[in-house]
């Protein structure tokens, strides 16, 4: 910048980008301290080097607005995880199903994941059933961002909300007093009992130019 510029010429660009040609480095001081600017070499690779005239320090101040408003708008995702098993009571049901809203209506996606054990694995449509019957009640606040599918002993969905985190309206309380909920993952049910022994089916399918000082 300015007299830190080592070269004898240089293709010099006015304040609006406007080309002004190349001219050597005493004219281009020159013609910067005449309007009372910067001469910014913005290109010093080039042959001759690009340089500009602007406000460097209205330039860098400006600069740093747009990275603190950008990391402000920035969205963190974040992906909770509820478990339930397939033959999971209407109360745990519900009782999850309320985690999962809450989780939906703070602005986080959700992984849902049906855990099968012992003769359940040979009855992947239970699974399936549960999963579509959850997607179907909470429809009105998300989206299936990855459908259904069989992993291992496990069949996993996972969930978005409609709307994005920056427009959630958190009305109702923060997210304080909820992480007692959020700490840990949800519990396992209790064991089912052995259903009756069943037919094996088949698994589910796996569905401005920067300046250089």
């Amino acid at each position: 910048m300015n007299d830190q510029i080592r070269t004898k010429e240089v293709r010099l660009v006015g304040p609006a980008g406007e080309q002004v040609g190349i001219v050597s480095i005493d004219k281009a001081l020159q013609l910067a301290a005449d309007v009372d600017l910067d001469l910014v070499e913005v290109a010093p690779t080039a042959r001759p080097p690009v340089c500009k005239l602007m406000d460097y320090g209205k330039y860098k101040y400006e600069s740093a607005q747009k990275a603190r408003a950008s990391r402000r708008n920035q969205q963190q995702t974040v992906i909770k995880e509820m478990k339930l098993r397939p033959k999971i009571d209407k109360h745990d049901y519900e009782t999850k199903k309320g985690h999962i809203v809450r989780f939906l209506t703070a602005g986080d996606k959700v992984k849902i994941t049906i855990m099968f054990r012992g003769r359940e694995q040979s009855r992947p449509e239970l699974g399936r059933r549960l999963l579509d019957k959850l997607a179907e009640e909470i429809s009105d606040l998300a989206v299936i961002e990855s459908a259904a599918k069989q992993d291992g002993r496990n069949m996993i969905m996972v969930v978005a909300p409609i709307r994005p985190k920056g427009e959630i309206n958190k009305a109702g309380g923060g997210r304080k007093g909820r992480d007692r909920d959020e700490a840990a993952p949800a519990e396992d049910d209790a064991p089912a009992e052995d259903d009756a022994p069943a037919q094996a089916e088949a698994p589910a399918e796996k569905p401005d130019e920067t300046p250089a000082s």
